[in-house]
């Protein structure tokens, strides 16, 4: 094996590395939830079917070439690959689902159909985590999607994700809102 070779393989390993490890957990998977809806809005601008090998290339193509990836010059956070896949797959392949719930939670004159497609893809997103996701309090992924729509939207989009997911979280978790936030709680002095 020449040295060239050698090389080559030692870069391709620290690619490798940047893309799968880098942050916190807790950074990894804020990552994932950002790429999850650019991947999902990528879906929707281009109309394609929510089922199949159309939503796998699009995975496939966030997974291999932009998550962790250096852009102009900045390092981002690797996200977490596996809940990437797992938001992107889910939103898209239980789209009715999830659309149910969102337009029950709407305003009659704010139909899911009428909503920007980037904010109708954070809010699927967000409903999804909320529907499947019952590891992570609703409160915690409330404000997940709230920073991810702080991202994109300096007016009233970010107060809106909030009081829609909030709804979906109301209707289909409402014991776990009755408790605290368990990332709030105080530690207990000794």
């Amino acid at each position: 094996m020449s040295n060239d070779d050698a090389a080559g393989r030692a870069k391709q390993k620290r690619g490798s590395r940047n893309r799968t490890g880098g942050g916190s957990a807790k950074a990894r998977r804020k990552a994932a939830r950002l790429a999850a809806v650019q991947a999902l809005y990528q879906i929707d601008l281009n109309q394609i079917e929510p089922t199949g090998v159309a939503v796998e290339s699009v995975v496939g193509e966030f997974v291999n070439h932009r998550l962790g990836e250096e852009i102009d010059g900045a390092k981002f956070v690797a996200a977490d690959p596996q809940l990437f896949a797992d938001i992107v797959r889910g939103a898209a392949h239980r789209r009715a689902e999830v659309d149910g719930m969102l337009s029950s939670a709407l305003e009659p004159r704010f139909s899911l159909d009428r909503l920007e497609l980037l904010l109708r893809a954070i809010l699927r997103a967000g409903a999804y985590e909320l529907f499947v996701h019952n590891d992570t309090h609703p409160r915690i992924l409330i404000s997940e999607y709230v920073d991810v729509a702080h991202a994109f939207f300096a007016g009233r989009e970010p107060g809106m994700v909030n009081g829609v997911l909030d709804h979906v979280a109301r209707a289909l978790r409402p014991d776990e809102l009755a408790k605290p936030d368990p990332s709030r709680e105080q530690p207990r002095e000794s």
